[in-house]
């Protein structure tokens, strides 16, 4: 007979397999069969959050960009913009360059 894994063990490798406590997930609140969530960009969503049993309901996003703001944690409107940098100087005309 083989001899059983250690019921540690067994917990500790079912834990790694499930879905961690706390995370998010975005649901559409239209009605209807269930869709990719880039069909309807514009309908909201409700964000809803794992318990380790059931998903609650968190909040509601206005649309598909304000949920992936929420899922991602990302402030703002999300657009990454440029650092102020020192303007490069414009390289001199070359001699194949006319004035």
């Amino acid at each position: 007979m083989d001899e059983e894994e250690p019921l540690a063990s067994w917990a500790a490798r079912r834990d790694q397999r499930l879905r961690p406590v706390g995370q998010l997930r975005a649901v559409p609140l239209a009605d209807g069969r269930p869709r990719g969530a880039h069909v309807a960009p514009g309908e909201p969503r409700l964000i809803v959050r794992w318990d380790g049993f059931q998903w609650l309901p968190e909040t509601v996003a206005e649309d598909y960009a304000a949920a992936q703001r929420i899922l991602h944690g990302i402030d703002g409107d999300g657009r990454l913009r440029p650092a102020n940098r020192a303007q490069r100087p414009k390289k001199a005309p070359g001699r194949h360059r006319k004035p």
